[in-house]
C-alpha cells in the first residue's frame, strides 16, 4: 500500500512505540529536531543507528531488527539509498507500517523502496512529514500544513459521521 490516507497516517501516529529510523548524530538535524518533538509528546522512539549508541539519552538500536520487541511502526529519515535495504529489515522484524519522510529534496522514498514494501505487505507511508498531522505543530508547520490544505495536497481525514 503506497497511497497516502488520512486514515493511515492517524493509524501510523496513534502507534506510541515506534522505530526511527536514520535519527542524527547531529543535534541540530531536523531529524533530532522531529525526534525530541515526537518525544515531548509521549512517543517511545527506538532510535536506530549503524554508528550510535544513544540519541538524545535513548540507547540507539544498530538496525531496526535489533529492537525487541518489534514496534508495530517505523519512521525512516534515512539516506534513499539505503531504504529499500531498510525496508526489507524492518518486514524481518515484524514492523507493519512505514512512514518513508521526504522532504523537499531529500528523504527516504525510493521507487525500490515502495516496490519492496508492496511485495512484503507493508503499509507505507510515502513522502510526507509527520509535523503536518501532529495537533499544534508550531508556527512554520500550521504555515505549511495551511499552504497544503489550500493547495489540496494534503492528506485529509474524512467527514465525520
Amino acid at each position: 500500500m503506497s497511497e497516502n490516507t488520512r486514515q493511515l497516517i492517524d493509524a501510523f501516529l496513534a502507534e506510541k512505540r515506534i522505530a526511527f529510523v536514520g535519527v542524527s548524530r547531529n543535534a541540530k538535524d531536523f531529524s533530532r529536531m522531529l525526534f525530541r518533538e515526537l518525544a515531548g509528546r509521549g512517543y517511545e522512539l527506538i532510535p536506530v543507528h549503524p554508528e550510535a549508541d544513544e540519541i538524545e539519552g535513548v540507547p540507539a538500536a544498530k538496525t531496526v531488527t535489533d529492537i525487541q520487541p518489534a514496534p508495530r511502526a517505523a519512521l525512516l529519515l534515512n539516506p534513499a539509498r539505503e531504504s529499500a535495504k531498510i525496508v526489507a529489515q524492518c518486514a524481518e522484524a515484524g514492523v507493519e507500517m512505514v512512514w518513508l519522510y521526504k522532504s523537499v529534496a531529500l528523504g527516504a522514498v525510493t521507487p525500490e523502496a515502495l516496490d519492496a514494501a508492496k511485495h512484503l505487505n507493508l503499509k507505507v507511508i510515502a513522502g510526507e512529514c509527520p509535523f503536518m498531522f501532529l495537533p499544534n505543530p508550531g508556527l512554520i508547520h500550521a504555515l505549511h500544513r495551511g499552504f497544503r490544505r489550500l493547495t489540496g495536497t494534503l492528506p485529509l481525514a474524512p467527514p465525520s459521521a
